[in-house]
């Protein structure tokens, strides 16, 4: 049989595929589902259902672009593979914003398709190149034991269901730190992890467009509905848009294709995209997402007075952006962007002045605060 597997020509970039972007659309739906739900939901219990299933969406997405990685989207039972996935990924989706409730069992089925079903595809595409089919054997029985905890989880009654999960998910983001170590079968290898690095950083690069789209959605639908002959909802509807193209310029600055290449000329890029391209971009993606549900806020109640859940989203999301971006600068070259985080400081002070305070303001005190940094960071740049 052809192999599944890219074929890999040096210093080239693996483009990536039409299959994959077709792919990604379903996470469109899932980004918007869970964005919904923590606006409907804006309590602690809400904000960590919420960030719970933010971290299954990301997970889910970021185990197949490893996948794809590895395998060429170019081939016919590849590409069935994705659909697949895509499928059970829209039942996953649906089922989100009822997780904690009635449709508890068909999430957890449909999450539990997705990523043992994914990775038992890829043993079977891999059987014959030892290093990679002894690594997803490893990977599908950590999978299977969290497996258990997911449909525990959706058995259970709802208010025992967050305790089922959140054991889930630990196991689950615990594995690659762990190098997915199976008693008797020993530990995966960085090394091993051949990826290429242009490809991923790629992947991830548009999840986060994803992201960044779903934010200009919501403040898109939620302007429609509103009055526009009232300045203040102009003014929120401007400052909604010029954060997110300020996020955009933030993370897709030079730093961003600078990662890429550091990642491919690597001495063990396989360790470097775990903790570049794995872990860190969550808090990124949550900012977005938080800054999603503040940009509907505010748009709603541009005036009115800021409640404590408000003032945590509009003052929160940028923050924990930030830090995002901090975090994965940090694990590829080792630097801090010290002026993201004196930001982030002037961003959390910005809790002393709330009770004298609007949605609009801090709304945009906040987007002025991500456009400050990324002009500090292009004079700096120019200046040296």
């Amino acid at each position: 049989m052809t192999s599944l597997l890219r074929e890999r020509v040096k210093g080239e970039h693996a483009r990536v595929g039409f299959v994959e972007l077709f792919f990604d659309l379903v996470f469109v739906f899932a980004i918007t589902q869970v964005s919904h739900n923590l606006l409907a939901h804006l309590t602690p219990l809400g904000a960590l259902q919420a960030a719970m299933m933010l971290a299954a969406v990301w997970w889910a997405w970021i185990y197949t672009s490893w996948v794809t990685n590895w395998l060429d989207p170019e081939r016919g039972p590849v590409q069935v593979a994705l659909f697949v996935l895509m499928a059970v990924g829209l039942v996953m989706s649906a089922a989100l914003p009822h997780a904690f409730e009635a449709q508890g069992l068909a999430f957890a089925l449909a999450f539990v398709g997705i990523q043992v079903g994914r990775t038992a595809f890829m043993l079977w595409a891999v059987r014959d190149t030892v290093s990679l089919r002894r690594n997803f054997l490893r990977i599908l029985i950590w999978l299977l034991a969290s497996a258990v905890l997911w449909i525990a989880g959706g058995l259970a009654e709802p208010s025992q269901r967050l305790w089922f999960w959140l054991a889930a998910l630990a196991v689950e983001y615990a594995s690659p730190a762990l190098y997915f170590f199976v008693p008797g079968l020993g530990r995966s290898h960085t090394d091993d992890w051949t990826i290429e690095g242009g490809h991923m950083a790629e992947r991830v690069g548009l999840f986060i467009i994803i992201c960044l789209g779903e934010t200009l959605l919501i403040s898109g639908a939620t302007f429609a509905g509103l009055d526009w002959s009232s300045g203040a909802v102009w003014a929120a509807f401007v400052s909604a848009v010029l954060s997110t193209v300020a996020m955009w310029r933030l993370f897709f600055s030079q730093a961003h294709e600078s990662a890429s290449h550091a990642i491919m000329h690597a001495a063990d890029p396989g360790r470097m995209a775990r903790k570049a391209y794995t872990y860190s971009p969550i808090l990124v993606i949550a900012g977005i997402m938080v800054v999603a549900v503040s940009d509907e806020l505010a748009l709603a109640h541009p005036d009115g007075h800021v409640s404590t859940a408000a003032a945590l989203t509009l003052l929160g999301g940028p923050i924990l952006f930030l830090l995002g971006t901090v975090v994965a600068g940090w694990t590829i070259w080792g630097r801090i962007a010290w002026g993201r985080l004196v930001c982030c400081a002037v961003l959390a002070a910005g809790w002393l002045v709330v009770p004298w305070t609007t949605p609009l303001i801090l709304s945009v005190a906040s987007t002025a605060v991500l456009m400050a940094v990324g002009v500090w960071e292009n004079l700096k740049a120019r200046a040296t």
